[in-house]
């Protein structure tokens, strides 16, 4: 991929590379110390908790900046908004289909004795409720809503903001610059947060493997297997949507391998995000698409998730020994594309979409328990597959809705590059 590998320096030990060499550390001292591992977790949690610090005051500037900047063409921004969504439902109903077909292919129900291995979150919602969710959109406090990390109302008040700014015009200027300000530190702050990561992704890895053992994972090895035949399908399908748009898939992949790790890791997408940004920019994605693509797709394009849920609730389903029929079948699509960007704004937001999902076919939410126990380690692989899918939105987005923007990348400062 020429236009996006021409644009960081190369490194003989990336960071990337040394992210994997934390993880392989940090399995190691998991199976061969786990007294050590299982008391790592502060580690990994301290790095979590930095970079979480920069996500909101990052997500609240660069959002309102790429809608300021488009102000003044409302037309381009409502075709960006409804060619991301287009994409973004288009990817969620590929990602269930597949769920269902791989399912259907394996069955890794069949012959399993089901016990339930973990427990629900306590007040776990079964159903949407339609009328909160559009009212939680709008915060009535934006102090409250960034301060609570509460991303969907704080995207909405970014949004507000920055075509409120673009109708001021001049007057706006001297915040808009305070604001490219702030997004500038964030990204530096995030280059010496991330300098820690293959240290804190060795804690991580230490402390799952030190007090999840294998046990869990052999019990339920065919479901955690299929998943990941799952994702690498999706990569696949990823990899042919990259070369369709005249780009060198696993160029692409290499560069944002970063962020890919950190999610396979940290099982957090939030946790990406600056890297992410930082990184698409410095590879020539404007700056216009990404703060507006990326904070909106990691909210509602979740399509690691949506592979996650169809394949989980037709284990649940067959392990119950529900005859999924085509009426079965069309009730998880419908249901799993409205309920998973429904729950953007919840927290466990795939666990309430299975507990929707399964009430609707009229199976027990407490089968959600079964799952729990190993769903560590399907959280990892969906929420990689979750990032790397909002790379294909963002790069989709600049081929087809946003080309002529990048004239437009001279007005703003230079990304950081995170390695030099």
């Amino acid at each position: 991929m020429d236009e996006m590998s021409s644009t960081t320096k190369k490194s003989r030990f990336p960071l990337w590379m040394q992210i994997v060499v934390g993880l392989v550390v940090g399995i190691i001292i998991g199976f061969a110390w786990p007294a050590i591992g299982s008391t790592l977790q502060p580690l990994g949690t301290a790095f979590i908790k930095a970079i979480k610090m920069i996500v909101m005051p990052l997500v609240f500037s660069s959002v309102t900046l790429g809608v300021y900047k488009m102000g003044s063409d409302l037309k381009q921004l409502g075709r960006l908004g409804l060619l991301a969504f287009v994409w973004f439902y288009a990817a969620t109903a590929i990602c269930v289909l597949l769920g269902i077909g791989l399912n259907a292919a394996f069955h890794p129900a069949a012959g399993v004795v089901l016990q339930a291995t973990g427990s629900l979150p306590q007040n776990l919602a079964t159903s949407i409720d339609w009328v909160k969710f559009f009212l939680d959109l709008i915060p009535d406090n934006v102090v409250n809503a960034v301060a609570a990390q509460r991303i969907i109302p704080t995207l909405f008040f970014a949004i507000c903001f920055g075509l409120s700014l673009a109708a001021v015009k001049d007057v706006g200027k001297p915040v808009a610059a305070v604001l490219n300000g702030i997004m500038q530190a964030m990204f530096r702050l995030t280059q010496g947060v991330v300098a820690t990561a293959p240290v804190a992704v060795a804690a991580i890895m230490a402390w799952v493997v030190a007090t999840q053992g294998t046990k869990l994972l052999i019990a339920m090895g065919k479901l955690i297997g299929v998943m990941y035949i799952g994702i690498l399908v999706v990569m696949v399908l990823f990899w042919i949507v990259v070369w369709a748009l005249k780009e060198n898939p696993f160029a692409t992949t290499r560069k944002v391998m970063e962020p890919l790790l950190l999610a396979f890791t940290t099982a957090s997408s939030e946790v990406t995000l600056p890297v992410h940004m930082q990184i698409l920019e410095k590879a020539g994605v404007p700056n216009k698409i990404v703060s507006f693509v990326l904070p909106l797709g990691y909210s509602f394009n979740l399509d690691g998730s949506a592979l996650y849920q169809s394949l989980v609730v037709c284990f649940l389903a067959e392990a119950y020994g529900l005859n999924l029929d085509m009426a079965s079948i069309v009730t998880i699509l419908i249901t799993t594309l409205i309920a998973n960007k429904g729950t953007a704004n919840v927290p466990a937001a795939s666990l309430v979409v299975l507990a929707v999902i399964l009430t609707s076919l009229g199976l027990p939410v407490e089968a959600i328990a079964i799952v729990a126990g190993v769903d560590r380690f399907m959280d990892m692989g969906r929420t990689m597959v979750n990032v790397f899918g909002n790379t294909i939105a963002a790069l989709l987005l600049w081929k087809w809705g946003g080309k002529h923007l990048e004239n437009d990348a001279q007005d703003s400062e230079e990304p950081l590059a995170i390695n030099k």
